[in-house]
């Protein structure tokens, strides 16, 4: 299970260097990444792991960092290891088969789980590291999202057409369009002229408000119009320079410059905390999706740049995008409450959420619904997570069960994937069967970025939005289930979405199957993730379906391909 005479240790300054022998080439986890396949490929493959904003892309470090993986035994025992360790760091998968772990700084400190079955391994992992919140019933339902609401009228509009097709969904988003120039704690009364009263209103129909807040706040708003800078500012909360007293200064989205609050400080989650009960007798929400908090930054550190030192240019920097620990971020020599950012930047989104769920707590009097972008170890117990900026492409659908599984195997079982894809435009086709797919996601939210075609399930039209809907009954009709798999996932430490290896470990060719995943023990999903048909048109024993314009049925090749028991009358 643990065998380190492989190879030396190396134990220096800014390099520490472990490995071990594994005992089979069943290794699953590591993260955050796009991963090819559930199952690692153990041919000297390498994941560096430091919390970045990217898109995924595959091999490249993203948004979270999990040093934990999973081993079936050739016995079919399973255990667990966990390296705790926040720096920069990467791992080697060889054929040996072994692992070789390095990290830029801290200690290796490993834990050790025994199993001896793989649901045993995380229930020991989210003992150690804390059980997964409970989710409340209403945050299992369909939700939908855009980055590119230009306005109010334009959500009513789409909340209509999904009222009108008769397509359940519990869960309307305010992506950063709702605020006045991208503002945290404001809204645009111009183009959400109202947003308060429509709030209201969606709430007597029976649904809830999420809205998006980013870490980061403009410092150059006119004196006296900003609270929530001034506040920060008076309290001291700040990530500051290397000199611990200057303020760490970047650029995103608010107008002007910005700064980013420390949340490893005491003060930093009383001012948050504040900030945000504050803003719900403004907005009433019912959930807070925290965003960009790798933390994100639009440049390469902080202005005016990162100084030539061991920090932010070390001996070795571990395999990560640009090999660089400033892109995108602030430089590694900045300064937080808990030491060198250094040590602490893939602790930022970690650090962010306890004070957001106690905030959502006091703001609503509930269970609350904090939705993170950046996660690490124990993540799970205050916040869910969805996989991040995919693409509309088919192969990200495959993609998202792979990061689902994984993530329920860190402890964070409240996992999606943007249904239909974030980035690029997608199809009809595609999205149906993404829509379908999707439904199956313990977190189910179709979501897409700015600049992007509209995707929601309604705007395909009757045929596309009958689909979807029979789809999403069966989620819902299942949904008493899947909330009994979260009580137990919060109480034992179970996953909710497991591999099928996890009930069939004996058996060696579930070992490897990622195309297919279960529900608890009992509800196996296995979804279509190839495109199936020629151009816009899908054929079926049964006659067509028309995907926008009309198209003759092909009688040069076979046409009994079935289609899905969702389908509707018209096929």
């Amino acid at each position: 299970m643990w065998d380190t005479s492989l190879g030396d240790l190396i134990f220096s300054k800014q390099y520490l260097q472990i490995t071990t022998t594994v005992p089979s080439t069943s290794v699953y986890g590591f993260g955050e990444h796009e991963h090819p396949s559930f199952k690692h490929n153990m041919n000297f493959v390498n994941y560096g792991m430091f919390s970045r904003d990217q898109p995924p892309t595959t091999f490249a470090n993203l948004y979270g960092v999990h040093p934990f993986y999973m081993c079936i035994e050739s016995d079919s025992n399973t255990h667990g290891i966990l390296l705790l360790n926040s720096n920069a760091q990467d791992i080697t998968l060889s054929p040996n088969p072994s692992l070789t772990f390095r990290t830029i700084g801290g200690i290796l400190d490993f834990y050790v789980f025994l199993g001896p079955t793989s649901e045993n391994v995380v229930q020991q992992y989210t003992e150690a590291i804390g059980r997964p919140h409970f989710p409340s019933y209403w945050s299992l339902g369909f939700q939908l999202s855009r980055y590119g609401y230009v306005s109010l009228d334009v959500v009513k509009k789409t909340v209509d057409r999904m009222r009108q097709y008769g397509i359940p969904y519990d869960v309307q988003y305010g992506d950063i369009d709702y605020m006045e120039r991208n503002l945290d704690f404001t809204y645009d009364k111009e183009n959400y002229a109202g947003l308060p009263e429509y709030i209201q209103q969606l709430k007597k129909d029976g649904m809830h408000y999420v809205i998006i807040l980013d870490p980061f706040l403009s410092k150059d708003e006119a004196p006296g119009t900003y609270r929530p800078y001034e506040l920060g500012q008076e309290m001291g909360i700040w990530v500051n320079n290397s000199d611990g007293v200057t303020l760490a200064v970047g650029k995103v989205w608010p107008p002007g410059d910005s700064v980013f609050p420390d949340y490893t400080n005491p003060r930093t989650a009383d001012w948050w905390i504040q900030m945000c009960v504050e803003f719900k007798t403004v907005l009433d929400y019912d959930g807070l999706w925290i965003d960009m908090n790798e933390p994100a930054n639009f440049g390469t550190g902080q202005y005016p740049g990162c100084a030539l030192n061991d920090l932010n240019y070390p001996p070795y920097i571990p395999r990560i995008t640009d090999y660089s620990l400033a892109q995108k971020t602030l430089c590694p020599d900045s300064k937080t409450y808990l030491g060198d950012h250094y040590n602490t930047h893939s602790l930022f989104g970690w650090s962010q959420t306890p004070p957001t769920f106690i905030a959502v707590q006091k703001a609503t009097g509930k269970r609350a619904f904090v939705l993170s972008r950046s996660t690490f170890v124990g993540s799970g117990k205050y916040a869910g997570h969805w996989l991040g900026d995919n693409y509309s492409r088919w192969k990200d659908m495959h993609m998202s069960i792979i990061g689902m599984l994984e993530f329920n195997l860190f402890g964070i079982p409240y996992i999606g994937a943007d249904i239909c894809g974030f980035l690029l435009g997608t199809t009809y086709e595609l999205c149906l069967r993404w829509m379908q797919l999707g439904s199956f996601y313990p977190f189910s939210r179709n979501h897409n970025g700015e600049g992007q075609t509209e995707q929601d399930p309604a705007v395909f039209g009757a045929e596309f939005a009958e689909i979807s809907r029979s789809t999403l009954l069966i989620r819902y009709t299942l949904l008493p289930y899947l909330y009994t798999l979260f009580f137990d996932s919060h109480v034992h430490g179970n996953t909710v979405v497991r591999g099928l290896m996890h009930e069939f470990t004996s058996d060696h060719q579930t070992h490897g199957i990622d195309t297919a995943f279960l529900w608890g023990p009992a509800f196996m999903i296995a979804p279509v993730l190839q495109e199936m048909f020629l151009k816009d048109a899908i054929y079926s024993n049964k006659g067509i379906v028309d995907f926008g314009r009309r198209k003759k049925k092909n009688h040069d090749r076979e046409t009994d391909i079935e289609w899905l028991p969702t389908c509707g009358q018209s096929c």
